[in-house]
């Protein structure tokens, strides 16, 4: 009896065995590996990028996205919007339709749009726009060139037209900067569907003007036309077709920049920005929402250098007060980091597998990208008008780090050694 078992097990093994080795490779490795990891999705091959960087975001892609097997939370990526994801700055664009279409309302008080607005800014603003217009009403800005020109000088330099600093006071300038904070302000008493329909203008404009084009506001001379660049925007899709969440964090106004978002398939969900707040009728007001432990101010924490790794820390991972300032564990932290200037640096910097750089000739975050500590970085000139090669080097020894208390010192790696000073070698 025992006999006859072993013949009959010895026979049975001997059919599987053959049946196994008449199976056909594939069909073998499909068999026994009902989890094998599907083809990841490809960035184009037609859109150019400098150097191998397509080949080095692709392997980032293949690695970290779900397409290869990857079980757990989701990767996310995370990309500024001004000059990174869009040629020019849409805030910028925003802010001159608005001029251009009388669309600034007369506060009540300069000086109380922003808690670091000079008495020379306020008489500045006061006497070049006048207090002819009623309180609230929309002041002459197509007309008054003045007007216009005090406004952006103080947007765009932090001065006013005569040279006089608009803002003063204490701030961590790693954590705000006063001009950037004051655009949300500057459409105090408009509700957000207004102002996303001037930001929506806005862009319908800069998107119909040529390459190249220029426009006038003032005595200003500033961009005229704004791009979305394609190769963002393909490599946008191509990680949410691999199972990354893409957010935008920008140091914008958030109606704003979820306007042009949506544009690349990026929802109100995952557009982190300046978030201001709202009044009882739901105007916006001079006040936003803070960060970090920081509650509602006119400014303080903004999406600026740290702050913008503040904001994805408590907007994305959960994180809670204080903590979210800090540099979190490799399991809370973003794949993909992509940014173009020093108010990137920190949460391009925390990417855990690749620091994406458009390169603008900001000191900070191109001697990151030049130093490439980490062998993750991965600069690229701008795709529409590249900037030529910055002449000499770039001061990281000496004045690349932007100091929270203002002014510039020697840049750290993470060991406490000083990054040498950069060549400029990708343009």
């Amino acid at each position: 009896m025992r006999n006859r078992n072993v013949a009959a097990w010895t026979s049975a093994v001997v059919t599987s065995l053959v049946a196994a080795a008449l199976v056909s490779p594939a069909a073998a490795a499909t068999s026994a590996s009902p989890a094998t990891p599907r083809a990841c999705p490809q960035l184009s091959k037609k859109l150019p990028w400098y150097g191998h960087n397509r080949a080095r975001l692709q392997r980032m892609i293949d690695e970290r996205g779900t397409c290869d097997g990857h079980r757990g939370p989701r990767p996310v990526a995370a990309f500024d919007w001004d000059n990174t994801v869009s040629k020019n700055d849409v805030t910028d664009a925003t802010i001159a339709w608005s001029l251009k279409h009388d669309k600034i309302l007369r506060p009540a008080s300069w000086k109380k749009t922003s808690k670091w607005l000079t008495d020379d800014a306020d008489k500045a603003l006061t006497a070049a726009c006048g207090t002819r217009v009623p309180v609230g009403s929309p002041l002459p800005t197509s007309t008054d060139t003045d007007c216009t020109d005090e406004i952006f000088n103080i947007r765009e330099s932090g001065r006013t037209m005569s040279g006089a600093a608009a803002f003063a006071g204490d701030w961590n300038h790693r954590r705000t900067v006063p001009q950037y904070a004051w655009v949300p302000q500057l459409f105090a008493g408009h509700t957000v569907p207004e102002l996303e329909s001037y930001a929506a203008a806005a862009r319908k404009e800069a998107l119909a003007a040529p390459v190249g084009a220029t426009q006038k506001l003032g005595t200003h001379t500033i961009p005229g036309y704004a791009r979305y660049y394609e190769q963002q925007r393909d490599l946008i899709r191509t990680l949410q077709k691999a199972g990354f969440d893409v957010y935008i964090v920008s140091a914008g106004s958030e109606p704003v920049t979820e306007v042009w978002s949506r544009g690349v398939g990026i929802d109100r969900k995952h557009t982190v920005a300046i978030r201001s707040v709202l009044d009882r009728e739901g105007r916006i007001t001079t006040y936003n929402e803070g960060c970090g432990g920081i509650g509602r101010t006119q400014g303080e924490a903004i999406p600026y250098i740290d702050g913008k790794r503040c904001w994805i820390n408590q907007e994305i991972y959960g994180v809670k007060g204080k903590a979210a300032w800090n540099k979190q564990s490799s399991g809370k932290r973003i794949a993909l980091g992509g940014g173009d200037a020093d108010t990137d640096v920190t949460f391009v910097g925390d990417a855990t597998g690749a620091h994406l750089v458009l390169n603008r000739n900001k000191n900070e975050i191109m001697c990151r990208a030049y130093d490439n500590a980490d062998g993750r970085w991965v600069a690229n000139p701008m795709f529409i008008e590249p900037l030529p090669q910055k002449p000499g080097t770039y001061p990281c020894s000496t004045a690349a780090y932007n100091l929270p208390e203002g002014g510039f010192g020697p840049l750290h790696r993470e060991d406490g050694s000083v990054v040498p000073d950069q060549v400029d070698s990708v343009h």
